[in-house]
């Protein structure tokens, strides 16, 4: 039988290197201990590289933001809702792309009539292409939206991290004023704020909007920058002499804004629904102005007679709100190292 496999590591040979600056050659035992020739350098090793903090060798290290980014590409929830979000961003900024007909003009002697060639989704009760008005209601919903969850989103973050990062009196003040917003029902309040409002643009509706979902994104941000304010990180740009603002923006922030965006995403599908539901209701987007809401409002009492008018624009309304969601959950998926 053969001899059992042996290795021994010859310190001589690993650390002679070759003759002239070449590549590695053995060198006997004897040659290194008698001494002849100038002084070697010892090679090397290739195991010796250097550490880089959170992933050991240089270049195989990701941070939170590159492992959310590496797993969405690959979330086929993600990929579907951001196409369909991308799509309707588009539509809403140039809608003429799909539909070129007017929204506001229509012919009485069609009224409530179904599909026909070149209006594919029928008419409305004034006669205008259900087809047109549904593209063109996607600006002022995803408009109300994206500012509204802009706006909540950059108020509440700001002081809910202020409250957190400094507490004392100016963390209990914040937090009963937020216990006061978050008493007044989103929907009531609606009503009772928008009715007073002759306006039917967007803005007082993103400004209400804005006023009673800031609490909710307020009280993330200051719990994430209470956690993150205990790290050692923190703790030791403190002790190196780093001033409040710098270990505010520099090393808490960046930390402590992925629940606030995971919130936010969600949150503007809610927005862009409680839009809708304004406006159904009357007392959020007004005519002229064309909105899902507002022609799904103008279609309930003909949903027997003409259902194709409530059919396309709450279709359109539940697609948005859906993939906003789904876009949410895939980020909250991504970003909470508790589900990898």
């Amino acid at each position: 039988m053969p001899e059992p496999f042996e290795t021994h590591l010859d310190m001589t040979e690993a650390l002679a290197p070759a003759a002239g600056g070449g590549g590695p050659v053995a060198a006997s035992g004897a040659d290194t201990l008698q001494g002849g020739g100038p002084p070697r350098t010892p090679r090397r090793l290739p195991w010796r590289r250097p550490f880089r903090p959170g992933g050991g060798l240089p270049g195989s290290s990701r941070g939170l933001w590159s492992d959310a980014w590496h797993d969405l590409r690959r979330n086929p929830v993600f990929i579907v809702s951001a196409l369909v979000i991308l799509f309707l961003v588009t539509v809403a900024i140039w809608p003429q792309l799909i539909a070129d007909g007017n929204p506001y003009q229509g012919d009485l002697s069609k009224a409530q009539e179904g599909p026909a060639p070149g209006h594919p989704f029928g008419y409305d009760l004034q006669g205008r292409d259900v087809y047109t008005r549904t593209v063109y209601g996607a600006r002022a919903s995803i408009t109300v939206g994206i500012c509204a969850t802009a706006g909540a989103a950059l108020l509440g973050s700001v002081l809910g991290g202020l409250a957190g990062f400094f507490g004392g009196w100016w963390d209990a003040l914040l937090s009963r004023l937020a216990d006061v917003f978050f008493g007044i029902p989103i929907l009531l309040g609606g009503l009772v704020f928008l009715s007073v409002v002759t306006s039917g643009s967007v803005w007082p509706v993103v400004g209400f909007i804005v006023l009673l979902g800031w609490p909710q994104i307020s009280r993330i941000a200051r719990g994430s920058v209470v956690t993150v304010k205990q790290h050692d990180y923190v703790q030791a740009a403190r002790a190196l002499g780093a001033s409040s603002g710098r270990t505010l923006l520099r090393h808490i922030a960046p930390n402590a804004v992925a629940p606030v965006i995971v919130v936010a995403t969600i949150a503007l599908g809610t927005y862009i629904a409680l839009e809708a539901t304004l406006s159904f209701l009357g007392v959020g987007l007004k005519p002229p102005t064309v909105s899902w809401g507002i022609d799904i409002s103008s279609a309930s009492s003909q949903i027997r007679n003409a259902p194709h008018m409530l059919l396309w624009p709450a279709g359109a309304l539940s697609l948005t709100v859906l993939a906003f969601i789904m876009l949410g959950d895939a980020v909250r998926d991504a970003l909470d190292p508790k589900l990898r």
